[in-house]
């Protein structure tokens, strides 16, 4: 039978804060494209299309109770892994990358699918095993192993960018967990390790990145134009801003990729200082809510679901935040809900539905 109180406990303040997050989102989009006269569809009405699917799904999965996933985990994960196996042999290439694949009325990046699975992997594993004394390092075989099988077929795409994500959200999860001391101070030094060796196994663009983020002067007009002309799109929206439409840097093209990666330089412009703090507002309690939602949950694989989810999001802002602003390397993580992109869009939702269905099935034991 179902529980009235599903209805009564449906979380709208989640709902009503992603949907004011893709609204602004979208409205910026069709700012940044403004002056893209072509006859295909505009990409603010796709956007709107993937949002409006995403919002549906999101319906859909939180009418599921979460739980009846953890027995399914490894399943997806054995599927996802399949899938970004199939890209590296058969997927569609797209400047200079292998990430996608085609089903002809969408692009499915399976590396976007992996990072949901290995919130529900790791929230399995994690609410199984978790303990007051913390994890050892010899204890943490187990979900490294399933986190360098993706990794690295990620990173063959190759995509730094979504590699870097999905490390750091089973390592946030890991935190939330629980190390102890001597597993951090490991941890910290394989990691210092990992980030010297790992230069040396990058591929020469995503080298040329790092000396841009270093010095972007030093090639004003090559790899460092990207990052030098959001930080002048930024700088110059000043307190309030330029008006909507009215950023010189988006509308005369000055901008490069303003619809994905440097959505947020667009929305810098054109709304200032002021409209920049505001939205950060609007993420921040996002994050605070679904921390909210994973310290509320009525077992321990909800709250590391949620704890994973939140994650998720937290990092997309910080990586795409700190790329637009010259703090962090230019390595393709978009905005969350806001930043073009189906997949991304979708993903997002996914995880939106999966907060929903811990929040409203807190009472449940």
């Amino acid at each position: 039978m179902f529980d009235r109180r599903l209805i009564t406990n449906f979380d709208w303040v989640l709902l009503l804060t992603v949907s004011v997050l893709a609204g602004i989102g979208i409205l910026n989009l069709y700012s940044a494209t403004a002056n893209w006269h072509d006859a295909a569809t505009p990409l603010y009405m796709k956007q709107m299309l993937w949002f409006g699917g995403g919002v549906l799904l999101a319906f859909l999965i939180c009418c599921f109770d979460y739980r009846h996933l953890e027995h399914f985990a490894i399943h997806g994960y054995i599927l996802s892994v399949g899938l970004l196996l199939y890209v590296l042999l058969l997927g569609k290439s797209s400047m200079g990358a292998t990430r996608w694949i085609n089903l002809g009325f969408f692009n499915l990046q399976p590396s976007e699918v992996i990072k949901i699975v290995m919130v529900l992997v790791l929230a399995r594993i994690f609410g199984r095993t978790a303990h007051p004394l913390g994890f050892s390092f010899a204890e943490l075989w187990q979900p490294a192993l399933l986190l360098l099988v993706p990794v690295v077929l990620i990173l063959k795409q190759p995509d730094l960018g979504t590699a870097l994500m999905v490390v750091f959200i089973p390592l946030s999860m890991l935190l939330f967990a629980g190390l102890q001391r001597r597993t951090l101070l490991w941890l910290s030094l394989l990691g210092i390790l990992t980030a010297a060796a790992g230069w040396f196994g990058l591929h020469d663009y995503q080298k040329a990145r790092i000396r841009t983020f270093l010095d972007p002067e030093a090639d004003p007009l090559g790899s460092g134009y990207h990052i030098i002309q959001s930080k002048i799109a930024v700088g110059s929206g000043g307190f309030f801003g330029k008006g909507f439409l009215q950023g010189t840097q988006s509308q005369l093209s000055f901008l490069p990729e303003r619809h994905t990666d440097f959505a947020f330089s667009v929305f810098a412009e054109e709304w200032g200082f002021t409209g920049s703090v505001l939205l950060l507002s609007g993420y921040l309690f996002l994050i605070v809510w679904g921390l909210y939602i994973a310290r509320r949950a009525s077992d321990r694989f909800g709250m590391f679901l949620a704890i994973g989810v939140t994650a998720m999001i937290f990092w997309h802002i910080i990586v795409n935040l700190g790329m637009v602003i010259g703090l962090l390397p230019v390595v393709g993580v978009p905005l969350p809900l806001f930043s073009y992109g189906g997949t991304s869009m979708v993903t997002m939702m996914i995880g939106v539905g999966l907060l929903m269905s811990v929040s409203m099935r807190r009472f449940m034991f």
